[in-house]
């Protein structure tokens, strides 16, 4: 038979679970059992790869204090991965015992948090120990604790050995029909290498470094389009420029949705457009980039944008008007 240790405690030499922890793996260990031990806090950056180590155990405790508010960081994280990572059918087999000594308070809360926990990963929770100890000296020097300690052990120890069925729970009709569906469907197998790649910290890294490249390169197609886009406005204005003689002016557009503007100058036959800025344009317009799709593929007119609404313009009317007659877009 083998035992399975977790202790999701800091590792205080006041702690009284380390003490508990020590009593019961003396008890199981004269009845010959094979205890392995993990120190949560030693395993920090390997916690998502314990849940494996429940492969070859016939039972596990769960030994914990109280941290500010519940069983702490480590345990929490421990418990996240079983559900993440471990291998359900395995879990659905394995007692655990939920140990719990803390000097605040709130030590029944968290082991009944243990239990839930169990519970809902398919495992069977046994009662457990938990106690509020003030001094921890005069705790691991009482003896009728110890004879507690050693009890409890005992009775675990017959538990996983003779396989006792243990009363039914709603947190199994609460498992089977509420959260079916929301732990990830992967074989041990796969939970396996996931939990590996999870704990590797340079796979990590690389995986977010990958994602911020990713990103980049789509922020950079996005730019480009958007520049593609721009010159496309550009090329069909100079495609499209039908000069009249001695006309002169000068169109502001302001595309209002990505903020640019679109300077449009015509002197004769020279045209001169590009993204800036000119206060002292004759006709100063304010569209979208949709509109001004529109208007230079030919769907819609300088003059009907702005009187439908779709553009706003203030300046001379004359030159406004006259813009439909110098540039003629083709429908497309």
């Amino acid at each position: 038979m083998k035992i399975n240790i977790y202790y999701g405690g800091r590792g205080l030499i006041e702690d009284p679970t380390l003490y508990v922890i020590s009593k019961l793996t003396t008890v199981l260990e004269e009845l010959r059992v094979q205890v392995a031990r993990y120190n949560l806090y030693e395993e920090k950056n390997a916690i998502a790869m314990l849940p494996n180590t429940l492969k070859e155990a016939d039972g596990v405790i769960l030994a914990t204090t109280v941290e500010w508010l519940g069983i702490g960081g480590f345990m929490q994280q421990f418990l996240d991965a079983c559900w993440l990572y471990g291998d359900k059918e395995k879990l659905s087999t394995l007692y655990m015992l939920p140990i719990v000594m803390t000097g605040v308070y709130g030590e029944r809360e968290a082991e009944q948090t243990l239990i839930k926990s169990w519970e809902i990963l398919g495992g069977t929770p046994c009662q457990g120990l938990c106690a509020y100890v003030e001094d921890h000296v005069e705790f691991e020097t009482n003896p009728d604790y110890a004879k507690t300690i050693e009890k409890k052990a005992e009775e675990f120890y017959r538990v996983v050995n003779q396989k006792i069925k243990i009363l039914p729970s709603s947190a199994i009709e609460l498992k089977k029909n509420v959260l079916r569906n929301n732990s990830i469907m992967l074989t041990p197998q796969e939970s396996e290498q996931l939990s590996m790649y999870v704990s590797d910290d340079t796979y990590v890294k690389k995986q977010k470094e990958d994602i911020e490249e990713l990103s980049q390169i789509f922020k950079e197609l996005l730019d480009k389009s958007d520049k593609e886009a721009d010159q496309e406005f550009l090329k069909n204005l100079r495609d499209n420029f039908h000069p009249i003689d001695d006309f002169s002016a000068s169109y502001m557009i302001e595309l209002s949705d990505i903020k640019k503007t679109l300077v449009i100058e015509v002197n004769n036959k020279r045209l001169k457009c590009y993204y800036g800025d000119k206060a002292d344009a004759d006709v100063i317009a304010k569209t979208t980039h949709s509109v001004m799709n529109r208007l230079v593929h030919g769907r819609i007119t300088y003059q009907g944008a702005f009187m439908s609404g779709e553009l706003t313009a203030k300046g001379n009317f004359k030159t406004l008007r006259t813009f439909d007659q110098i540039f003629r877009f083709n429908l497309l």
